[in-house]
C-alpha cells in the first residue's frame, strides 16, 4: 500500500482550494505533489490546483489543463502522490470519479471529502476523508485513514 505524509499547512491550503468550489455548489479537485523519486512514504510538498470543469457531481480536467499539469511536473521535478476532491454529500469514490480520475495507475490514491469539505479541519481530516487506492484489478479499494495500516499521516 502506498503511504503519504503531509503537514497541517498542506491540509489547510487544500481545504481552502476545495471550499471555493463548495461555495459555488461544485465539486473541486486538488493534487498533492511530492519530489520526483521520493520513496514511501511520500511527503506532500505542494498543493496544485489545476484548471478544471466542475459541477455539483463531477470534475474533469480539459486537455489544456492536463498539458499544463504535465509541464509543471517536469519543470518542478515533482510527481502526483494523490488527487483529493469533494462531494456534496457523503464521501465515496463514485463512477464519475473513476471515469475522470487524473491518476489511474496501480497504487494511485484518490481522497474524497464530504459536504464540500465545509466541516473538515486539519484536526478532523483523517476521520472525514475516504482514501481509495487503485488496485491491480482496476478497482478503487477503500484504505484506512487511521490506525496502524493508515494510508497517510499528518505532521504538525
Amino acid at each position: 500500500m502506498k503511504r503519504i505524509i503531509c503537514s497541517s499547512a498542506v491540509i489547510s491550503d487544500t481545504l481552502e482550494i476545495l471550499r471555493v468550489g463548495g461555495h459555488r455548489r461544485e465539486e473541486r479537485v486538488a493534487l498533492w505533489l511530492s519530489k520526483a523519486g521520493a520513496g514511501t512514504p511520500a511527503e506532500v510538498v505542494e498543493v496544485y490546483e489545476p484548471d478544471q470543469v466542475t459541477d455539483i457531481d463531477f470534475f474533469k480536467l480539459p486537455p489544456e489543463s492536463m498539458r499544463a499539469l504535465m509541464s509543471h511536473l517536469v519543470s518542478t521535478r515533482r510527481r502526483i502522490v494523490a488527487q483529493i476532491h469533494t462531494h456534496p454529500g457523503q464521501a465515496f469514490h463514485s463512477e464519475a470519479d473513476a471515469a475522470w480520475a487524473i491518476v489511474q495507475h496501480i497504487g494511485a490514491l484518490s481522497l474524497v471529502l464530504p459536504t464540500f469539505a465545509f466541516n473538515t479541519t486539519p484536526h478532523n481530516f483523517l476521520e472525514q476523508v475516504k482514501i481509495y487506492e487503485f488496485s491491480p484489478s482496476s478497482e478503487w479499494d477503500l484504505k484506512p485513514g487511521v490506525g496502524p495500516d493508515a494510508a497517510m499521516e499528518i505532521m504538525p
